[in-house]
């Protein structure tokens, strides 16, 4: 069982940045970004497959947002930059032993406990 844990999350300013950082125990190969607000549902943010090479982003965070990852540290990146009001959420960090890079929660078998990020305007 792999486990994750995440951290970089904080309170910042409408148009400030952050790093959000993931680190699994074990390996894992497509590795994803989601979030949740407070009432809302679980939604996707991004995913990167185990070689970098297929990555997608949610329409609403492309262009400001980029995931990368560092396989010989078994973990992933998620660089947030012109952060807005509307990013603020539980993000949670998520891995599977497939390669296909989904972008339904359900696909996912490891999770982290999730890191709050807070946008005030």
């Amino acid at each position: 069982q792999v486990q994750l844990i995440e951290s970089g999350g904080g309170l910042v300013q409408a148009g400030d940045s952050l790093r959000l950082s993931c680190a699994a125990s074990g390996r894992t190969y497509a590795m994803a970004w989601f979030r949740q607000a407070p009432g809302k549902e679980r939604e996707f943010v991004a995913v990167i497959s185990w070689g970098g090479n297929s990555i997608y982003y949610a329409d609403s965070v492309k262009g400001r947002f980029t995931i990368s990852r560092d396989n010989a540290k078994n973990a992933v990146f998620l660089q947030m930059n012109s952060l807005k009001p509307e990013d603020t959420a539980v993000y949670y960090c998520a891995g599977r032993d497939s390669n296909k890079p989904d972008t339904s929660s359900n696909a996912y078998s490891y999770w982290g406990q999730g890191t709050q990020v807070t946008v005030s305007s």
